[in-house]
């Protein structure tokens, strides 16, 4: 594995004060000691919150602005070397009946983040996406699909020795805001807990886990890559019966938007991607791409299929529970 010495690296996390960015931060700040380290969002009392609950190392920044800001952006840049952008409106739901916002903020805002870390000098950009930005079917996935198309052809904007741009690609986060988990957790209380198809699947990391994922990544990222880790998957049944063994089950039906099973790598993208021990790497098709970066990578068979009903790694009850206590 590549290495960097983050001790002389000036970090900015977009969206900084949310699940993911106030793990990333923590991990930084305990294992890694950046020299400068920026919480940029626009929410100000969550980043009081932050300080509130002990984030207050002497390299920590905390900037209010907007990724839909291009100038805002371009101030918090000045200085930085590497930019994790977690900035996004992610509930399917909101998006679907708050549309033109999530284009302004999941997709004008990566152009911003975009045009921002080149015009500052910045050295890395790593894009967190979602396995709903695969084949999307609701407007949040088709956001992020294209977030992480303009994040990939950025690198053709960038000179050779400019600004690279990657993409980490992974399910759902065990520990994360909006997770199906505490919502199960909250309802066994009441002795009954809903869901909406028993059929369905979905791939499944921790919070730490993805964090350190996504930094790693970043450090061996040559830019252009979409980078995916190896999950395993849980049926949505089995997961509630695992988190409330005792309690009465109610079927919903599936919501507008939703896919009874995920998608992390398509057909068509299995054709630019290769094997690693632990992840997939996607590489680009474009012209401009060095195919010898991950030639130590394994092809993948015709007519690969990364999805969350077929995969190879499945979690029972106790994987889920230890998964829940490590996060």
């Amino acid at each position: 594995m590549v290495s960097m010495d983050w001790r002389d690296k000036s970090v900015l996390i977009t969206g900084g004060t949310g699940s993911f960015g106030k793990r990333m931060t923590r991990l930084l700040l305990e294992d890694f000691h950046p020299q400068r380290l920026v919480i940029f969002s626009r929410d100000e009392l969550k980043q009081h919150e932050m300080r509130a609950e002990g984030f207050d190392d002497e390299c920590l920044r905390f900037f209010i602005g907007d990724v839909r800001d291009k100038d805002r952006l371009l101030r918090a840049m000045n200085g930085i070397d590497v930019v994790f952008h977690a900035a996004a409106l992610k509930q399917v739901p909101t998006c679907e009946y708050n549309p033109i916002e999530a284009v302004l903020t999941n997709v004008e805002g990566q152009r911003n983040v975009i045009d921002a870390a080149i015009d500052s000098g910045v050295e890395r950009v790593m894009t967190i996406s979602t396995d709903k930005a695969v084949n999307p079917v609701n407007l949040y996935g088709a956001t992020k699909l294209t977030a992480e198309k303009l994040a990939v052809q950025a690198n053709s904007y960038s000179s050779p020795d400019g600004t690279k741009f990657s993409c980490s690609r992974y399910g759902n986060v065990v520990g994360s805001r909006g997770s199906v988990i505490p919502v199960f957790l909250k309802q066994r209380k009441t002795g009954r807990v809903s869901i909406t198809d028993p059929r369905m699947t979905r791939f499944w990391i921790t919070l730490a886990q993805g964090v350190r994922f996504v930094l790693d990544c970043t450090e061996q990222m040559h830019g252009g890559e979409v980078f995916i880790p190896k999950l395993p998957s849980m049926n949505i049944k089995d997961l509630a019966t695992a988190l409330a063994p005792n309690c009465e089950i109610d079927e919903m039906g599936i919501r507008a938007g939703e896919k009874l099973h995920e998608v992390l790598i398509n057909e068509d993208e299995a054709r630019q991607t290769v094997e690693m021990k632990s992840m997939f790497v996607i590489q680009p098709a474009h012209p401009w791409w060095d195919y010898e970066n991950w030639k130590h990578g394994a092809d993948l068979p015709d007519g690969f299929r990364y999805a969350s009903d077929t995969n190879d790694q499945w979690l029972k009850a106790k994987d889920l529970q230890r998964l829940i206590d490590e996060d």
